[in-house]
């Protein structure tokens, strides 16, 4: 299992949390969710565009991959993201990885306005766009014309470094598809090992029968938990989670177990990555969407994580 790492945050933070990152060597990617709301119901936290923040980390940093996980597609045209991902890949020297779902957070859409249809638009919305991307970083003339997008016959540049695209969501039946035909890396929110095994199979199978090799997918998974060797840090961590979210210990860990979210102390985060890993999972996004402070101590969750 590789291991990346999800963070939020002001600058300072989010170029802390990736040069100690990058430092560690042991974490191959920093990946920064694209939400113009911290929370959906807490619109006075600060929120940041964090396509901007990857481009200044590029400079920043020099060996960790960097990943938008994953941006709204009704945020920006397609054309528009191609320009954006092109010019972080160049200025990272091809580490980048443009991340695209259907949008989820409709607080963030309703209160800056932006469009939000039904699902099933968005949807439409998303494969056209991951195809449009598609076609506009492959070098030659890849014409696309569809209901929502469309690019001309011609050959835009730059070409990509390596540029690659990321699909994200829960893995219905139409973004397995949507997978299968155009992303490089598939970040399937954590969940119990058995269904993230489930649809791996199935979006595997759809890959090969549209003539790809499915090993060209990579799959990763991300939820928010904390994790600790021992019972007294992974205590003080999750007490520190209850007060930022305002839920109870309680409740934080039944949602967690339920959920597949792997958490815990002694072998247990450690236990619940490798039976990721067994369903299909190769590289795994711990959210830590918490300050790094005295509270959360980041080399902690991850070492646990990695059973250390």
């Amino acid at each position: 299992m590789e291991f990346g790492l999800q963070t939020r945050g002001d600058w300072e933070s989010v170029r802390a949390t990736a040069l100690w990152a990058e430092a560690r060597g042991d974490i191959v990617a920093l990946g920064l969710p694209d939400h113009y709301l911290a929370r959906g119901n807490k619109p006075e936290e600060p929120a940041w565009d964090h396509l901007v923040h990857l481009a200044a980390l590029a400079v920043e940093t020099s060996t960790i991959g960097l990943a938008s996980i994953v941006s709204p597609v009704t945020f920006r045209h397609p054309g528009s993201l191609y320009k954006m991902a092109v010019t972080i890949d160049e200025i990272s020297g091809g580490r980048f990885t443009l991340g695209l779902g259907a949008g989820w957070m409709q607080e963030e859409f309703t209160m800056f306005g932006l469009p939000y249809p039904d699902l099933k638009t968005r949807m439409e919305m998303y494969e056209e766009a991951m195809a449009f991307l598609r076609a506009a970083i492959t070098p030659g003339a890849h014409p696309f014309d569809g209901k929502h997008f469309r690019l001309d016959a011609f050959d835009p540049h730059p070409y990509p470094i390596n540029l690659r695209l990321m699909g994200g969501g829960a893995g219905g039946p139409k973004a397995q598809r949507i997978t299968a035909l155009y992303a490089d890396e598939y970040n399937l929110y954590a969940r119990k090992p058995s269904e993230y095994m489930e649809k791996v199979a199935a979006t595997r199978e759809l890959a090969a029968a549209n003539g790809r090799d499915p090993d060209e997918i990579l799959w990763s998974s991300a939820s928010p938990g904390v994790a600790a060797r021992n019972k007294e840090d992974y205590s003080r961590m999750l007490e520190g989670v209850a007060e930022l979210t305002n839920q109870t210990i309680e409740h934080i860990e039944t949602t967690w177990d339920e959920r597949g979210y792997p958490h815990g102390w002694g072998s247990k985060p450690a236990d619940m990555i490798a039976a990721l890993e067994e369903a299909g999972c190769q590289r795994f996004y711990p959210q830590l969407l918490m300050p790094r402070d005295q509270r959360f101590d980041f080399d902690v969750i991850m070492d646990a994580y990695m059973g250390r």
